[in-house]
C-alpha cells in the first residue's frame, strides 16, 4: 500500500448554520500551522459515476468584490490546470479569455450597483 497524505478542512458554523470560520492545513505539502480561508470551491470526480461534485462554502465575511477576484482566479488557474492535463492550449487560452470576460463584467455590475 502507498503512503497517504492528509489535507484537513475544518468549517466553524455559526447558530445558523452559516460559515463563520474556514480553516486548513497540509501537513505534507508544508502547511502545517492551519491556515484562515474565507471560501473554499472543492471539486471531487466521482469516476464510477462519471459526476462532478463539490462543496461550496464561503463565511459572512466574504464580500461580493472578494468573491468576484475568487471566482475570476478559480477559472484562471482551472484553464492552466486543463492545459497540463490534457495539451489543449487553445482551449485553455479560450477558458483564461472567459475568466477576464466574466472578471470585467462582474466589475462593471459591482460599480453599477455602487453608484
Amino acid at each position: 500500500m502507498g503512503y497517504k497524505s492528509n489535507i484537513n478542512i475544518q468549517v466553524e458554523l455559526d447558530e445558523e448554520k452559516v460559515p463563520a470560520t474556514i480553516e486548513w492545513n497540509a501537513p505534507d505539502g508544508g502547511v502545517t500551522e492551519m491556515q484562515k480561508a474565507k471560501a473554499i470551491l472543492l471539486g471531487l470526480w466521482d469516476g464510477e459515476e462519471k459526476t462532478a461534485l463539490r462543496i461550496d462554502l464561503w463565511t459572512g465575511k466574504m464580500m461580493v468584490d472578494e468573491m468576484v477576484d475568487f471566482f475570476y482566479q478559480t477559472f484562471y488557474q482551472m484553464a492552466d490546470t486543463y492545459q497540463r492535463a490534457t495539451k489543449q492550449e487553445e482551449l485553455a487560452k479560450e477558458l483564461k479569455a472567459f475568466a477576464k470576460n466574466f472578471h470585467d463584467k462582474a466589475i462593471k455590475a459591482l460599480e453599477a450597483e455602487n453608484k
